[in-house]
């Protein structure tokens, strides 16, 4: 990659103006966008275009960064250390009897009917000196079949991510979403077993999405449930599509987000239970970012024998939106480090704390390979 391509980001930084740069699942090109000046503006109502970075708690504002400047790069010659050495989180024990016991709420209010199924989390705080730039070639390195980003407003703070799960892409009419759920650590098996718990925690996420879409998109169809890898851990998708109408996008982003993959279900009363109960705040974790209503311009050839005629171009909008997931935050010279899991009834408090553990690996690595 050119080396005027970071320099610009960290001319960005020093300047203290807003800008993401960003690397979509399976692609070459890192693209990146720069807003001229440091105002902060918030999303309305998605017919703006702009890149979106949306925060859990669905009644507060998300942001809208300006195309004023964009550009890309497809070099990828990005050198960093490889890592061998596993890395233990030091157990904070007070801070893991605080987790264990919010589980166990989460599994009362379930077994007495509040709610199906709600996703709980923690955050983890590190000494990390290391700069912004640094920690996102390493993401870039370690994580190719993750959504990459670094995001930065000076009146916001710092983000930076790997997230596996998209909220939804469309191209034109044509709408995709996905339901995640269910986790376990990769072990070079290509057919790994669930219990029933995961089994159970995606049905229920791929129901209630089908139940949240029902009447807004038409041509709905669902596949298969797969078995899908993320850094050194596996989950279970399935992937949902149809056909919408752009005046019904604000609806449809209301209904799916938060996601149960990440809030519960019901949404409202598991939202409430979160909000309560977590004793922090989550900010963009778990909220979702993306590309809204950029312009794509499409060439086909339908007249092979014309060559005259044989071009047509056309001009179409795409949104693809991401769910915060794997991602931290810099705080000047502390990282925190955001993590969760889904409770159900079956949940199982001391596992639930253990999966938090392994998810925390894929951030935590980040941090020992660019220090």
């Amino acid at each position: 990659m050119p080396l005027d391509f970071f320099q610009k980001i960290e001319s960005q930084l020093e300047n203290k103006l807003p800008f993401v740069a960003y690397r979509k699942p399976n692609e070459e090109m890192v693209n990146t966008i720069f807003q001229k000046d440091n105002q902060l503006h918030h999303l309305n109502d998605y017919t703006e275009t702009g890149f979106v970075f949306a925060p859990f708690d669905s009644d507060s504002p998300a942001v809208l960064l300006k195309l004023d400047e964009v550009f890309s790069s497809t070099d990828l010659s990005i050198v960093t250390k490889e890592i061998f050495q596993e890395h233990a989180e030091e157990v904070d024990v007070e801070q893991k009897s605080l987790h264990l016991n919010l589980v166990k709420k989460g599994i009362a209010e379930i077994k007495a009917g509040s709610f199906d199924k709600v996703v709980l989390s923690r955050n983890i705080e590190v000494d990390s000196e290391t700069p912004p730039l640094s920690l996102f070639k390493t993401l870039l390195h370690q994580y190719k079949r993750a959504f990459c980003y670094l995001w930065y407003h000076p009146k916001v703070g710092l983000w930076l991510g790997a997230t596996p799960e998209i909220l939804l892409t469309m191209q034109n009419r044509q709408l995709t979403t996905m339901s995640l759920a269910g986790t376990q650590n990769y072990a070079n098996d290509e057919n790994p077993q669930w219990g029933n718990k995961e089994l159970e925690e995606q049905q229920l996420v791929t129901r209630y999405i089908l139940n949240a879409l029902n009447g807004k998109i038409s041509n709905m169809k669902q596949t298969p449930t797969e078995t899908v890898q993320a850094g050194n851990l596996l989950h279970l998708r399935t992937k949902i599509s149809g056909n919408v109408r752009q005046e019904n996008l604000k609806a449809i982003i209301e209904a799916l987000h938060p996601t149960p993959a990440v809030c519960g279900m019901p949404k409202l009363e598991t939202k409430a239970f979160i909000l309560a109960e977590e004793k922090y705040n989550r900010q963009f974790y778990t909220g979702f970012l993306g590309e809204l209503n950029f312009k794509e311009e499409r060439s086909r050839n339908n007249r092979p024998r014309n060559t005259e005629n044989s071009v047509y171009r056309s001009i179409s909008k795409s949104i693809t939106l991401f769910v915060n997931l794997r991602c931290m935050q810099v705080i000047n010279d502390k990282i925190k480090i955001y993590v969760g899991g889904g409770i159900t009834k079956d949940s199982d408090p001391e596992k639930e704390w253990k999966e938090t553990v392994a998810k925390s690996k894929t951030m935590l690595k980040v941090i020992i390979a660019t220090e």
